[in-house]
């Protein structure tokens, strides 16, 4: 095997999002529900026998991202805990947003360990992988295992959980938000009680946002005053909108796909379905 061509990356939402305790060593415990969507990046992998590096974009690089971006430092990672010498040419074609809480550089990290661990016939399973993903980000673990998921602790701790099939409208203003600004702030909430997958189940039956909130979002609007705005628009469509992770992008359920026209220049919207599993479930 040479290659691997349309590798997606998909993105997640949190349902909601509890910080409800910190650990000495300053992160944050948290409760959540991820869902998978299917808005997705996609990726395309070829072999190298030099053990190189290289990570080049599609359609120029819109995102900014940069050299040692987290599709490349899971590549190494990969080699450094398996002693690989194969390398790989990577091309990312970026179609989620950055600073938008969706998820996108750890799903690419995740669908990168998965591809190349497939592409280098290294046969690690999830477990093994997951180690490898979870310095790099939290939610690396999520995307590896690659279920909807009830998640606990800094979110390695993943119960597989089943969701409605859902549509959402997702919207993203220009702004981004800065997830260490939110999470060292002293306005942060850090004590919500402890909920249960029960007590989520039982009260989001009819509805996914009637369960809980956001612990984020106060902050986050204060920080970035288009978060307030993208909420008041969806409002103003007779929507219920939840900033998702540490935004800037905002979600609400549908029954049908809204106008958004009348959004603001700049902003980007996207009607995604949830999905029932990773498209690479298949690959752990």
């Amino acid at each position: 095997m040479r290659q691997l061509l349309d590798v997606p990356a998909p993105a997640k939402l949190n349902l909601f999002l509890h910080v409800v305790g910190r650990r000495a060593d300053g992160y944050h415990l948290l409760q959540s529900v991820f869902t998978l969507i299917d808005w997705c990046d996609t990726l395309h992998f070829e072999k190298r026998n030099d053990g190189r590096i290289r990570r080049q974009d599609l359609e120029g690089n819109p995102a900014g991202l940069p050299a040692e971006d987290l599709i490349v430092r899971a590549a190494r990672a990969l080699q450094a805990a398996t002693g690989c010498r194969w390398g790989a040419d990577i091309t990312l074609h970026k179609q989620l947003p950055t600073q938008a809480g969706l998820g996108g550089g750890s799903s690419d990290a995740a669908s990168t360990l998965l591809a190349l661990n497939r592409l280098w016939g290294l046969r690690l399973d999830a477990q093994a992988l997951c180690r490898i993903g979870l310095p790099l980000g939290a939610d690396v673990p999520f995307f590896i295992h690659g279920h909807n998921a009830w998640v606990e602790g800094i979110g390695e701790q993943l119960t597989p959980l089943h969701l409605p099939h859902t549509r959402f409208i997702v919207i993203k203003p220009p702004a981004g938000a800065s997830t260490p600004q939110i999470f060292q702030h002293l306005d942060l909430k850090r004590d919500t009680k402890r909920a249960t997958i029960e007590g989520f189940v039982a009260d989001s039956e009819s509805n996914q946002l009637r369960f809980g909130c956001n612990d984020l979002q106060p902050v986050a609007e204060r920080l970035c005053p288009d978060i307030t705005k993208g909420l008041q628009w969806l409002q103003t469509q007779g929507l219920q909108g939840r900033m998702t992770g540490s935004g800037s992008a905002l979600f609400a359920p549908v029954q049908s796909d809204v106008d958004t026209s009348c959004l603001p220049a700049g902003w980007v919207a996207r009607h995604c379905n949830n999905l029932r599993e990773h498209p690479l479930i298949e690959w752990r």
